[in-house]
């Protein structure tokens, strides 16, 4: 018998599916960008199409979606072939109806399906064992077979109490229209009945790229959440610096499995043109962040110590020729014993050297990434939880990140992570007490949960290797 929506969601998770709570002010404080048209549907599902391009300070700025939510949860099918084989295909119908309904820009809606190791162990053991991806660097660097996706970690910043989730599957929706968000959770959610939800996570960015307050801030305000009146007016996030700069982010095809020869996406090519997805919940102190560091020291902690920030930027260039080398991060911390958070970063997630892409494009020396789609949020820490007392579920709002990368590997997040903390690729340690000042912006920052997951290609997103059982 066909679990009903109620049964599947329970009468919380249901409610917390229409729910708007105070993301209803994004709406009403916020006037949706200007956008380009979108293009034809990529193979990839975790490309975003029609964003737009401002300059802020001189700099090339990616302007992101308003909106964003992302919704995880557990397969609710039984574990029996042909029941799984009808949800796939109905899961992939209902994401082709979406994508008849809404242009795939943030005028329209992305929907990124991103899968757990969770679900690939226990509904497809089998043919995971033979089609999920291998990392060809990190297995060489391991000298041992390494998995493309890997379970998340907890770092050495991060708090014991760090929670690695084990969710199934997790949705990424991005629009700049709530709306088309809400009609997109029915169809999946509401109408599909294939999924136990676990969390809804919720959130917003950007808004004051055309004069006036941005989202952050005005959210940040009407919540009252402590350190609000601190923000900057145009703040794209709640730390006040841009982080959307076109060089700080990857180009498109870049974070795939394949394209700088990670991996080659599995036997048959299954996962190429798939990537790899992090997903992380983080608390954001802004009193200790704008009370305790003045704009120097947050220009110092954010990018480089001794990076001439003009006072009160928000917007700072990012390119190539601005990458900090592991020589230099040391130094760094030889001279002032302190870290940039993007400059220490940078040893992982930037280029090391030109490389020619499996796309056949020239990559050259200096060239980010990462695929960043984070996005602030007033959840503590999420919108809605199933167990509301194992994530620590608080009653008012706090200012935090909704964390979400796309890299083409979980080892190379993993590498970038880690140089957060002051442990850089080519073996440097840069020894620091957790969360000190002195590491980047880890003394305001806590992470409470995080997952990693693989997205494949956008022609096996639905329920992906369920073909292939017997």
């Amino acid at each position: 018998m066909r679990l009903t929506r109620r049964k599947l969601l329970g009468s919380a998770g249901a409610a917390a599916l229409s729910a708007a709570g105070i993301y209803e002010l994004v709406d009403k404080l916020g006037t949706a960008p200007r956008r380009a048209p979108g293009s034809a549907l990529p193979p990839e599902q975790h490309l975003l199409d029609g964003v737009r391009v401002v300059r802020q300070e001189g700099v090339a700025v990616v302007v992101p979606p308003l909106h964003h939510r992302v919704v995880t949860a557990k397969v609710g099918v039984p574990d029996e072939p042909t029941k799984l084989r009808a949800a796939q295909g109905a899961l992939a119908e209902t994401l082709r109806d979406l994508e008849r309904r809404y242009e795939p820009t943030p005028a329209g809606l992305a929907v990124t399906v991103a899968w757990g190791l969770p679900y690939f162990r226990r509904f497809v053991p089998g043919p995971s064992a033979k089609h999920l991806p291998m990392d060809a660097r990190a297995s060489a660097a391991a000298g041992k077979p390494v998995r493309a996706v890997l379970d998340a970690i907890r770092f050495p910043s991060d708090p014991v109490a760090t929670i690695l989730e084990e969710n199934d599957v997790a949705f990424l929706l991005r629009s700049d229209t709530l709306e088309h968000i809400d009609a997109a959770a029915k169809s999946l959610f509401d109408d599909l009945g294939a999924f136990r939800l676990t969390s809804i996570r919720r959130g917003f960015a950007g808004g004051g790229f055309d004069g006036g307050q941005s989202l952050p801030k005005k959210l940040a305000m009407a919540a009252g959440v402590p350190g609000a009146n601190l923000i900057p007016d145009r703040s794209e996030l709640f730390l006040g610096f841009t982080s959307t700069q076109k060089q700080g982010l990857g180009p498109p095809r870049i974070a795939n499995l394949e394209t700088l020869h990670y991996s080659d996406g599995g036997p048959e090519a299954y996962f190429r043109q798939g990537t790899t997805m992090h997903l992380s919940h983080i608390t954001e102190d802004l009193e200790g962040w704008y009370i305790n560091f003045d704009f120097a020291e947050r220009a110092a902690t954010a990018f480089r110590p001794g990076l001439r920030v003009k006072p009160g930027a928000m917007t700072v260039r990012q390119g190539p020729r601005d990458v900090a080398s592991a020589a230099e991060n040391a130094e760094d911390y030889r001279r002032e014993g302190r870290i940039g958070h993007s400059a220490a970063i940078q040893t992982a997630s930037r280029l090391q050297q030109d490389i020619l892409g499996a796309d056949g494009t020239m990559y050259p020396k200096g060239t980010a990434v990462p695929h960043r789609a984070d996005f602030n949020t007033l959840d503590n820490p999420f919108f809605w939880s199933a167990t509301p007392d194992r994530d620590n579920m608080q009653s008012g709002p706090a200012a935090g990140v909704h964390f979400v990368v796309f890299t083409p590997t979980s080892d190379d997040f993993h590498r970038g992570r880690l140089a957060m903390d002051g442990v850089l690729p080519d073996g440097t340690r840069l020894e620091f007490t957790p969360r000190a000042r002195g590491q980047g912006f880890n003394s305001v920052l806590t992470t409470t949960h995080r997952q990693n997951f693989l997205v494949p290609p956008r022609r096996y997103r639905s329920f992906p290797l369920v073909e292939m059982l017997a």
